[in-house]
């Protein structure tokens, strides 16, 4: 019976400190990661693959926002869903590229969760989202746009 391995690719492996997260640099990761995880397959692993996407939503949240005086912008969990497709799409060619047939078969999956709106977490929130900002931008960022901005380690 083959062996499974879960592999959880965080959104800060797709897009890297000190990159903006241009198209390019997102693909590129991504085909390092599928390298990866085509060695697995050699290796005779079955591998589910996981992916965060923090910098990814916040930044198409920070485009919905700027482009808000143009088109409507969108709800963060539709946001959420945009990226997951997407990175769900990036992740899937690269796989297909640098597994050249050797896959079976590559499936991505946009998943939803049930939050409860009453959750106290929602007073105090530790998850940040989007790119990073130096302490003076936060401030200005937090000030201007009502923004709450947390540190993120020495980041």
């Amino acid at each position: 019976m083959p062996r499974t391995a879960v592999v959880a690719l965080g959104g800060n492996a797709i897009t890297r400190g000190g990159q903006s997260g241009t198209y390019a640099e997102q693909a590129e990761n991504a085909h390092a990661m599928a390298r990866a995880v085509c060695a697995l397959r050699d290796a005779g692993w079955n591998v589910v693959l996981v992916h965060g996407n923090g910098p990814q939503v916040g930044n198409l949240a920070i485009q919905q926002d700027e482009a808000a005086s143009i088109v409507p912008a969108l709800p963060l969990f539709c946001v959420n869903s945009m990226t997951q497709g997407q990175l769900g799409s990036l992740l899937g060619l690269a796989l297909l590229a640098e597994g050249r047939g050797r896959l079976p078969g590559v499936v991505s999956v946009v998943t939803h969760v049930m939050v409860d709106p009453a959750d106290p977490a929602f007073e105090r929130p530790t998850k940040p989202v989007g790119p990073y900002f130096t302490e003076a931008q936060a401030r200005v960022l937090a000030q201007e746009r009502g923004w709450d901005m947390i540190p993120d380690g020495e980041r």
